[in-house]
């Protein structure tokens, strides 16, 4: 045990560490973060936490019926196995299934029937990549597997401006949001809000929270700000800032009011309209009315929105007249319909004409995740390579139940229609679907169709609580990594913090030892072990720094605890080169411009342009007078997603134990609800409950719960099944966007709310989540 500092990383922030004399973990954040994460909280509790898992685990009726569907995962017991008992039982059903050293040639390869579950949150370290390292093993053992593609997060979004802006990740990236907001920005209207909370994470690392010096900076100068979200603090106080609320999932129809008014008052530039977009003329008709013969006014919008008309048009009138950000959070697209407030928004800031100007035009994710907005990096970043997916097949990411309920149904992805493989067995590393998931229960039953279900984890989630075996993994605090993240300016040496928990093994190790039971590990390994896998990874890095002539240490200097600079690209982006000359640089759309009207879009089933398209569960639904509260379901302060939900942060965002849902102060009153009181939130896909907090910053019919509470269904009398530790995924809708994206549209459900009468029961600790077996005979 060390008593020295050591260098690491995580997903929320670089920083170094020691043991202390008791066994704990002292945390110092990088010295180069200006606003370091109070995430770093959480990470001392990972070591030694109760939930930890040590030895491998299999379901006991996996193991005494065999392979097939099954009904009793998620309520059957385990038993705790020897490393080379469970790792046998494990490569004999990867057999069964079709893995070999010696693979057929083309289709249909095996891996056809296997779908590789990992989400990619699960190590900050580019080589304990737990995505990287199974997509790796099941290409060598399976030839490939079905894949997702997309994410939870953005979905909708990416799809549509895929199809009419291009590559959005890769646009963002290239394009310096933050420094153009704090030096040049007049006005930021953000929709969805700017919530620094979700700025504190980003995948890989991010070692310099900038997003709040930047809205000072703009602060400071002068600068408008506007936050649209109907939870206050989805935007930091800031001097001057204006906080509209409409009803959830209604921004569409605020924007095409603004835009109306845009119109009607001369201010839509049309030089930048006929230069830099095509389709304006096709989308003209519809927001004048013309085609539907409802003008989409102030008035008209205010009525869907409940923002006052007077409001709208004057924001819309305060934008023309600014330097303008429009910018739109992931959250607004996670929601039914969830493609039209992106693309709506790219349009309103395309009728405004600033594109070309620093610190206008539009953004998409900017407070969404915490590297959005910096300066790219100038050389590449170490990526453990995959190999080839021969199988091709995928699915986007969130319809991982109607996968597995549904084999060969048809469904439509970007206009091509598809169908779902038979799926015999889920690979899951280094994710958790019971927490990124919609309705639980639903997933719970699509969850008992396989096979068989193999999981690799850290802690005891319901994800492993639904597998048949069971395999312990290290955290990232127990390996040596190289930390890197898109968009971060650092690459860090990230060294060991703490001796291995119990039994628990790499991934890398586990999928090593099934690779040789199977007879395919020389492809696997490639005949390096962790540390020879490290130096090639960091190869292409060093070769990029010493061929520009920045500091480029060898590996082993690196190693001793070095967080290395890397350079940034400074030269103008894809945004950028576009408005110095869209006939040079097009956009990666079918015209090259920005498409406010798309045939793609159009032949896939949804409108041709943006159009404000009711969905089933908002409070102007019918739906609504049996359900009469918007579900608010965003990212939590606390933690990210529902990693480390036992940590210091994440507890203290509780109450008792149990996650806090917060309601506006007259309908607690209504209800008979006061600080503190347990309430039941429900609708017909389940129930959960929550600790009531009224807060002043909700708006009135809604009510917000943060995701990440560990689910822990538990039948109530009188009830029926609850998760008690209030997980809103019990309630959310398992529907998608639509049938352009089939993204999550987890952020909105409608529900009703009660204060619970019956007696309070326990929060379900995090160690009973997956009870753990006694020793089957012979295990050591």
């Amino acid at each position: 045990m060390t008593t020295r500092f050591r260098q690491h990383s995580s997903h929320w922030g670089a920083f170094r560490a020691r043991t202390t004399p008791g066994g704990g973990l002292e945390i110092e954040p990088f010295e180069g973060d200006p606003d370091p994460s109070a995430l770093l909280r959480n990470i001392p509790s990972a070591l030694s936490h109760p939930a930890r898992l040590s030895r491998p685990l299999v379901r006991k009726g996996w193991l005494e019926d065999g392979p097939g569907p099954d009904a009793r995962r998620g309520s059957d017991g385990y038993v705790t196995l020897d490393w080379d008992t469970a790792l046998d039982l494990g490569a004999r059903e990867l057999q069964r299934l079709g893995a070999s050293p010696a693979l057929p040639v083309g289709p249909p390869l095996p891996g056809a029937r296997v779908f590789g579950g990992s989400y990619g949150w699960a190590s900050a370290g580019r080589f304990h990549h737990a995505q990287s390292q199974l997509h790796r093993f099941l290409n060598t053992a399976f030839g490939g597997y079905v894949a997702s593609v997309d994410t939870y997060s953005t979905a909708a979004g990416s799809v549509i401006l895929s199809m009419v802006w291009g590559d959005a990740m890769k646009l963002n990236r290239d394009h310096p949001y933050l420094d153009e907001l704090a030096e040049q920005t007049e006005l930021l209207i953000a929709f969805g809000g700017l919530p620094l909370r979700n700025t504190a994470v980003s995948g890989g690392g991010n070692s310099q929270h900038s997003a709040r010096q930047a809205l000072e900076r703009a602060a400071e100068r002068g600068a408008g700000f506007v936050s649209i979200s109907p939870i206050a603090d989805d935007m930091a106080a800031l001097p001057g800032l204006v906080h509209l609320a409409p009803r959830p999932g209604t921004d569409v129809a605020l924007m095409l009011g603004m835009a109306h008014r845009l119109h009607e008052t001369g201010r839509a530039d049309r030089a930048y309209l006929d230069r830099y977009t095509t389709g304006y003329d096709r989308f003209l008709p519809y927001l004048t009315g013309a085609a539907d013969g409802i003008p989409k006014t102030p008035d008209w919008a205010a009525g869907i929105c409940g923002v006052p008309a007077p409001d709208i048009a004057a924001l819309a009138d305060r934008a023309a007249a600014s330097r303008t950000l429009v910018n739109v959070t992931y959250s607004l697209q996670r929601a039914e319909n969830g493609e039209q407030p992106v693309w709506m928004a790219l349009t309103l800031a395309a009728m405004l004409g600033q594109g070309a100007a620093p610190g206008a035009g539009f953004c998409y994710g900017l407070g969404s995740i915490g590297n959005v907005g910096k300066v790219r990096l100038d050389v590449p970043l170490p990526t453990l390579p995959q190999g080839r997916n021969g199988v091709g097949d995928f699915i986007p990411c969130a319809r991982i139940a109607e996968l597995l309920l549904h084999p060969g149904k048809s469904y439509s992805y970007k206009g091509e229609r598809r169908r779902y493989a038979d799926i015999r067995l889920v690979y899951w590393a280094g994710g958790n679907p019971f927490h990124h998931h919609q309705d639980l229960t639903r997933l719970a039953q699509a969850f008992a169709r396989p096979d068989t279900i193999i999981v690799h984890d850290s802690v005891g989630t319901a994800t492993a609580r639904h597998a048949d075996i069971v395999f312990p993994a290290t955290i990232t605090a127990e390996r040596e990594d190289i930390g890197a993240g898109g968009n971060d300016p650092f690459l860090v040496a990230m060294e060991p913090l703490a001796p291995v928990q119990g039994e628990a093994r790499d991934d890398y190790a586990i999928f090593a030892a099934l690779a040789d039971r199977i007879g395919c590990a020389p492809a696997f390994t490639e005949g390096l072990d962790t540390e020879g896998w490290l130096r090639r990874l960091y190869a292409p890095t060093q070769a990029a720094l010493l061929a520009r002539g920045s500091p480029a240490p060898d590996y082993d200097d690196f190693r001793q605890g070095m967080i290395l600079p890397l350079p940034l690209n400074h030269a103008d982006g894809a945004i950028r080169r576009f408005h110095a000359d869209p006939d040079a640089h097009p956009l990666r759309t079918p015209s090259g411009r920005i498409e406010i009207f798309s045939a793609r879009v159009a032949e896939a089933g949804l409108p041709g342009h943006p159009a404000w398209l009711p969905p089933a569960e908002w409070l102007g639904a019918p739906l609504a007078s049996q359900h009469p509260f918007q579900l608010v379901a965003n990212q939590p302060a606390g933690r990210l997603h529902s990693q480390l939900d036992f940590g210091a942060a994440s507890r203290e965002s509780k109450n008792d134990g149990r996650e806090v849902a917060r309601l506006n102060p007259d309908d607690a009153a209504r209800l008979g609800v006061k600080a503190g009181d347990v309430i039941r939130i429900w609708n017909g896909r389940g129930a959960v409950l929550a600790a009531a907090l009224p807060s002043a910053g909700i708006r009135a019919g809604v009510v917000q719960l943060a995701t990440g509470a560990w689910y822990a269904p538990v039948h109530l009398p009188g009830v029926g099944k609850t998760c008690v530790n209030g997980n809103p995924n019990a309630v959310t809708s398992d529907r998608g966007a639509s049938v352009l994206s089939q993204g999550c549209a987890g952020q909105l459900a409608l529900v009703s709310v009660e204060r619970f009468g019956g007696p309070i029961p326990d929060t379900v600790p995090h160690e009973e989540i997956l009870p753990r077996g006694r020793p089957e005979n012979g295990a050591a």
